[in-house]
This record gives structure tokens, sequence and C-alpha cells, in this order.
């Protein structure tokens, strides 16, 4: 259902290496690219996810409850991308772990300070 999610970015450079680096650890890369916006994904018609300088020239701020939830197909994802995330200067939202009978989910934070998740569907 979701197409793509952006994220606003005050380090350009420094959140495309961080999310270079978070994403290959998935198999996603770089699928659109300009001066001002990167979109990484596993091909032009999965879902991606973008970072941008604002348009408008202010500054990018974090919405608060805003948060990227990325799925992944299995726990070990979700811890390698999680510890990946934090191996890259990202914070600690919640360790990865079980969220309930059949949800497993690990939350940071990028650069930035958006907030993002790695989650899958466990049997249960």
């Amino acid at each position: 259902m979701i197409g793509y999610v952006t994220l606003g970015t005050n380090r350009y450079d420094e959140a495309a290496k961080f999310y270079d680096e978070l994403f290959a650890v998935i198999g996603a890369g770089r699928i659109l690219e300009s001066d001002r916006f990167i979109a990484w994904g596993t091909g032009m018609t999965s879902p991606a996810l973008s970072v941008t300088m604002p348009h408008n020239g202010e500054p990018a701020t974090v919405g608060n409850g805003v948060m990227v939830a990325l799925a992944m197909n299995s726990p070990e994802k979700v811890d390698a991308i999680h510890a990946k995330a934090l191996e890259l200067g990202g914070t600690d939202e919640g360790a990865p772990g079980p969220r309930g009978e059949q949800f497993y989910a690990g939350y940071f934070r990028d650069l930035d300070g958006n907030k993002l998740n790695a989650f899958c569907m466990t049997g249960g």
C-alpha cells in the first residue's frame, strides 16, 4: 500500500551515507536521486524511503508521533538492521524483540532524529 515515505534532513551527505549502509543490510539501494533528494528501495515498483532537503529552504524538523516502519521477513533481519542503525550513529528507541504474540520489532532514530522501526510478523 505504501509507495514511498520521505524524511526531511539537515545533514544530506551524512544521511545519504547512513541510509546507503543501512539499507545495504537488506539488499536495497538507491533507485532515484538528485542534488536534494535520494530514494532507496529494491526496485521501482516496490515501496521506498527517501530523504530530502526541504523544498521551502527551512530546516527539516522531526514530526512528533511520526514513524516509518520497515517490513522485514525475519527477526534476524530486524536485529541486523537495528544493530546497523546504531553502529552508524543512530539512537536506540527500543531494542528488537517481541511485541505481543505475532509482532517482532526494533525501534531507532536516524541522524536527524527521525523515528523508524524494523518489524516482521511472526507465528503465534
